[in-house]
């Protein structure tokens, strides 16, 4: 697939086949994310992966438990606060470092979503989870293999979105 269609057929899933997610394809996801462009090569993202119960600790933290529940993987991300040197760029580096995994993953024929409510209770998860102080939560994927065929996306004409 080339890598405009891979971007224009992504889409978020948040209902998952009980299929579990090969080692190496994990790693490769993580790899993925890894080689996103960051401010100095600062490298600013930590990932923590979850799943069976580890994961099913989440589903009390949102009002999308299905999403976590029904996905194989859950992969937290966070700012390495230790290794930031700007945050305005740093999180610019994370949203990167989140849509290379996105694109990675449907190459795969697997499906994704990217939690962001869940956010609004990252004291409690880390209080849960007990990482690092100098660990900040900025996003959570759930991953597994999608229960059926996402629609078709829509977006403003290109028109809309290209200013003088």
């Amino acid at each position: 697939m080339n890598v405009l269609n891979l971007i224009v057929s992504r889409r978020s899933i948040r209902k998952f086949k009980k299929a579990a997610i090969a080692p190496k394809i994990l790693e490769n996801i993580l790899e993925a994310g890894r080689w996103a462009p960051s401010g100095l090569n600062n490298q600013p993202w930590r990932f923590m992966v979850l799943s069976g119960k580890g994961k099913d600790i989440l589903t009390k933290f949102t009002h999308y438990s299905y999403v976590i529940k029904g996905a194989d993987k859950i992969i937290l991300v966070f700012l390495d606060k230790k290794s930031s040197y700007n945050l305005e760029k740093d999180l610019m580096a994370i949203g990167a470092c989140i849509q290379n995994m996105l694109l990675y993953i449907h190459s795969q024929k697997l499906g994704a979503c990217w939690l962001g409510e869940i956010l609004n209770q990252r004291a409690e998860i880390k209080k849960v989870l007990k990482f690092s102080k100098t660990l900040e939560l900025k996003a959570v994927l759930a991953i597994g293999e999608p229960f059926s065929q996402p629609k078709k996306g829509k977006r403003k004409k290109l028109e809309r979105l290209v200013v003088n």
